[in-house]
């Protein structure tokens, strides 16, 4: 049985896309904490954005599908809820790609900096419930788009 590098492994797991915000890696999520070898099987440990996310069966799913796609048969996805999962965790690149794609992402002071489809401070809440638990809504007052704000956790 071939053994690829955890190096590899993490570049393929690079390419799984979010369910939820596909255009964000599960790797720059943050909620690929670990890959290892164990005795012939490939773990890799997944913490969810919380504990209850609809999202985490399909996560799984999308892992396993890309590894044995690379021609990994033995996968096991263990899940951790401990540490807890933190907005700290989302890559610089994943903060990028999700303003990028008109979510802005999260910031320490609890609100969005600025919009993200104009640029503009002047932005203001709507809801703190937006398209997903992770999600609040918010509006910009100079371009008058709606647009979500990925809550810090």
């Amino acid at each position: 049985m071939q053994h690829f590098s955890t190096d590899t492994i993490w570049e393929w797991l690079d390419a799984v896309p979010d369910p939820e915000i596909p255009v964000i890696s599960v790797v720059d999520l943050g909620i690929v904490r670990n890959v290892r070898w164990d005795a012939g099987a490939l773990v890799v440990t997944v913490t969810p954005t919380y504990s209850g996310c609809p999202a985490t069966s399909v996560i799984s799913m999308d892992i396993e599908t890309a590894l044995h796609d690379h021609g990994i048969g033995d996968v096991r996805i263990e899940t951790s809820i401990s540490p807890a999962w933190t907005t700290d965790w989302l890559s610089e690149k994943g903060r990028a790609k999700l303003e990028e794609f008109g979510i802005a992402p999260p910031q320490a002071a609890g609100g969005p900096e600025r919009c993200p489809r104009c640029g503009s401070k002047a932005v203001e809440k709507v809801s703190q419930f937006g398209s997903t638990p992770c999600k609040a809504h918010w509006r910009c007052a100079d371009c008058l788009e709606p647009f979500d704000y990925f809550k810090c956790i």
